[in-house]
């Protein structure tokens, strides 16, 4: 794994397979997610994948999370494909609200 990645906690439990994906960038992206979300995370077998290209689609990268947290990780990968976490494409950010045109 990488320097990334969160620590391990002993007390959380052993590291399990949140999900697998077959893009390493997305695995990434999943990892950043959850780490935000205040749930510790790791990407394994990225660089598996990226060493063997033919091999890619064979190979899933693993998004793992500690045993006391898969709940709450779960909930969190759930909120992402619903689109809780989607970028305003309106041009209104917080940073403009209540300022003076």
């Amino acid at each position: 794994m990488d320097e990334l990645n969160s620590s391990y906690t002993p007390e959380l439990g052993d590291w399990v397979t949140l999900t697998t994906v077959f893009q390493p960038l997305e695995a990434f992206m999943l990892r950043g997610v959850l780490q935000a979300a205040g749930v510790p995370a790791a990407v394994a077998d990225a660089h598996l994948v990226q060493a063997h290209g033919l091999l890619a689609p064979a190979i899933p990268v693993r998004v793992l999370v500690p045993e006391q947290c898969r709940t709450q990780a779960e909930a969190v990968l759930a909120a992402f494909h619903r689109g809780d976490y989607r970028l305003d494409e309106s041009g209104d950010d917080d940073m403009n609200k209540g300022s003076d045109p």
